[in-house]
């Protein structure tokens, strides 16, 4: 592991025995906002005098691995990174990511704030490498319950059981305080979650790391339906399009038509760490206006250069080739996927489409090869990992229509948790803190709240205890 330098030596992080079942901190995943909370927590200190430990199901750090796709760049600035807006003098900014790997000219000298892909997440793998004792990777959490000293009424701990995906062993590790950092799980239409399927359908996260797999022949005409009208669908289907020159892909989404992200600089300022404290003062019917009103800076919109090179793509299409059947793309647009049934054979699928509009439905009169679903995610941690947990937490009703508060803490019915125990979520409060949330935006600036809020939790019980 490569040591730490700036103007002197920094300590290593800590780490926890392997054989210690009890720890200070324990972070339910290690990706990006994880990462961000151990960078911060090894420069205030915190992780040379706790015993941290973070759990992450992937064998190593990763980053959509599934989705770096050649060429393709961010959409936010490298300024964004995981410790600039928090600390832009950080070891661990881009910038000095890009000095210590020796092209921080070449990079001046592209003249653009958005890196590749591939890029980005190897500098934060770098990021990551310098935390590998307080990460155990291969660990898929199974659930955070309560618990509590015999006899006692009021829960003063949290129970987080894991288990080793390679070995299938079972661990729990107690901890005072417990940072839910997994991510979303792949959301799947409901016409494709049948079982028999399922070897047919890829989400977008899972691309890369199955599709090219699978479909090794680069002259094959195989046939690709992607399903979604965001920025990682339209990335897919060009990217099919360039691997297998000779197949056909289906583009099909509900909407009337493939729409432009807003990304100017007065609609950006909603993904200022400052908008948060705006967005979280709402009422939940003006937070739900806010989310609407917002959608197109994030959700099923495209880039305005891509949307205008496929449509540029299509009408030459038109102009060569005039019958549709012949396409090597096609756009179908109102269209929602209901169903789907294998061919005899098993090796192809046919769909069943509703018309957003008519709610007409027709079934598609070519098969599929594989289906890939690029419908985003979700995000239910009560209903998961944290179901124990449900029966302790306050209605939204009572609190703002909040389950957490603004610093991200859960919030418990009175006297049912110690104040020196406790939940936090990260990557889980859009409806809550807004649609900056899920994205890498506030990531540096929101792991100082987070780290704010575990000292205050601690000094408020000490000051108590010397009373």
């Amino acid at each position: 592991m490569e040591s730490i330098q700036t103007s002197s030596a920094i300590d290593a992080p800590s780490k926890a025995s392997p054989e210690s079942s009890q720890y200070d901190i324990v972070c339910v995943g290690f990706g990006p906002a994880a990462l961000a909370i151990a960078i911060a927590m090894h420069e205030r200190g915190f992780s040379s005098n706790k015993n941290v430990l973070f759990l992450e199901r992937q064998a190593e750090f990763g980053w959509h691995t599934g989705m770096l796709l050649p060429g393709t760049k961010m959409q936010i600035s490298f300024m964004k990174d995981l410790a600039t807006m928090r600390n832009p003098q950080s070891y661990f900014t881009f910038v000095n990511y890009l000095h210590k790997h020796d092209r921080l000219a070449n990079f001046i000298n592209l003249s653009t704030q958005t890196p590749f892909r591939e890029e980005f997440n190897d500098y934060m793998k770098w990021c990551a490498s310098h935390f590998g004792d307080q990460v155990r990777y291969n660990q898929e959490v199974l659930r955070v319950s309560p618990g509590k000293k015999t006899g006692s009424a009021i829960i003063d701990s949290f129970w987080v059981t894991s288990r080793d995906v390679r070995s299938g062993d079972v661990q729990r590790i107690f901890a005072k305080h417990v940072i839910v950092a997994n991510g979303g799980e792949y959301s799947i239409p409901e016409g494709l979650k049948s079982p028999d399927i399922s070897d047919r359908i890829v989400h977008s996260s899972q691309y890369l790391k199955r599709v090219p797999q699978k479909f090794q022949n680069e002259n094959a005409e195989y046939r690709f339906a992607v399903v979604g009208s965001g920025q990682s669908a339209v990335e897919i289907s060009e990217d099919l399009q360039s691997r297998y020159p000779k197949s056909r892909v289906s583009l099909i989404f509900r909407d009337s038509a493939l729409r432009p992200s807003d990304d100017s600089p007065f609609v950006n300022e909603i993904f200022d760490p400052a908008s948060v404290d705006e967005f979280y003062s709402l009422d939940s019917a003006h937070r739900k206006q806010s989310l609407k009103k917002n959608k197109a800076t994030n959700y099923s919109v495209v880039r305005l250069p891509l949307i205008e090179h496929i449509y540029e793509k299509m009408y030459r299409q038109r102009l060569l080739t005039p019958d549709p059947r012949d396409w090597k793309l096609s756009l179908y647009h109102n269209s929602e996927v209901i169903g789907a049934k294998k061919s005899a054979s098993g090796d192809a699928l046919s769909l069943q489409l509703k018309n957003t509009i008519t709610g007409e439905s027709k079934v598609t009169t070519q098969p599929y090869d594989v289906v890939v679903v690029a419908t985003g995610y979700q995000r239910k941690p009560f209903a998961g990992i944290l179901k124990d947990l449900k029966p302790l937490l306050l209605s939204a009703s009572e609190e703002n229509g909040s389950l957490v508060q603004r610093n991200y803490r859960v919030l418990f019915r009175p006297g049912s948790v110690v104040r020196d125990a406790a939940i936090w979520m990260q990557g889980s409060c859009e409806t809550t803190h807004g649609i900056s949330d899920t994205l890498l935006s506030i990531l540096a600036v929101r792991a100082d709240e987070l780290l704010d809020s575990i000292n205050a939790s601690r000094k408020t019980v000490e000051k108590k205890a010397r009373l």
